[in-house]
């Protein structure tokens, strides 16, 4: 079931064809699977567990949404775009039409968690993104944003599916300012990918002609075993790190806050 909560045009934050047409490609995909892994096992640290209500925001290819159902989280996938939630609906899901750079009218507010994972960066205005976030979280409830890190990693590979920014530690807490959400930790994720990104830029993978998911596609292709195993492998003793704090560089960083008592206000349209 799609309910709509607002309508927008999902080509200005991201081609939608890469949505609609790499969506298995992208659910095998190592980085996307470890990114849902760390993102429940975060939740759990921070003693969010089962049934919690989660929206996800920006669902996209639904791995992270995927991930939580099988949890066993009361979970709801968001995004503005209705193809992609089409190739997500099935009986019993709950799936939400909106777009996150206007105003949303949530009939159901109170969400124990809301995820962004890899969303606010599609958008030219972070901030205004990041206060209506608040606006769908419960007083005392949790706000995830995950973001690409490092501006000098910027290059074809963001610019192909719509990034306005690389983040630092810095500008991410920036985003947050004025929010109605309280900051509590910022960390990095990734480290062991940032030289593979630094030689990526160096490289084009666009060739006349091309559409974004074609160029997208070739920068998600994966060398054979057992490269992808090791890529899996190398998340997995990343993470216990990343949530501890304890690395100083990533290709992303994540930001978990948590709404204040009084709601933020309404943003006007």
């Amino acid at each position: 079931m799609i309910e709509r909560w607002s309508r927008g045009e999902a080509d200005r934050n991201m081609p939608e064809e890469i949505l609609v047409d790499l969506a298995e490609s992208i659910r095998r995909h190592p980085w996307w699977r470890a990114r849902a892994i760390l993102t429940l096992d975060l939740l759990r640290d921070l003693g969010l567990r089962p049934p919690a209500r989660v929206l996800d925001v920006g669902c996209g290819w639904g791995v992270t949404l995927e991930a939580l159902e099988r949890r066993g989280y009361h979970a709801a996938g968001m995004d503005v775009s209705r193809r992609t939630l089409e190739v997500l609906d099935q009986p019993g899901r709950r799936l939400i039409e909106a777009d996150l750079t206007g105003p949303i009218r949530c009939p159901e507010p109170g969400h124990d968690a809301v995820l962004a994972l890899d969303v606010i960066e599609h958008l030219d205005d972070d901030r205004a993104a990041v206060a209506r976030l608040a606006e769908l979280v419960r007083p005392g409830g949790l706000a995830i944003a995950s973001v690409p890190a490092l501006p000098e990693l910027s290059g074809e590979f963001d610019a192909i599916q719509g990034h306005r920014r690389r983040y630092t530690p810095d500008s991410l807490r920036a985003a947050f300012a004025g929010s109605g959400l309280v900051l509590e930790r910022v960390f990095w994720w990734g480290r062991w990918l940032v030289p593979a990104l630094r030689r990526q830029r160096s490289r084009s993978r666009m060739r006349p002609g091309d559409s974004p998911a074609q160029v997208y596609r070739r920068y998600l292709e994966l060398p054979p075993w057992p490269i992808p195993a090791i890529a899996r492998l190398a998340f997995a003793l990343e993470n216990p790190r990343a949530l501890r704090g304890r690395l100083r560089t990533g290709t992303s960083l994540f930001a978990v806050a948590r709404r204040v008592d009084e709601p933020a206000q309404a943003l006007a349209s």
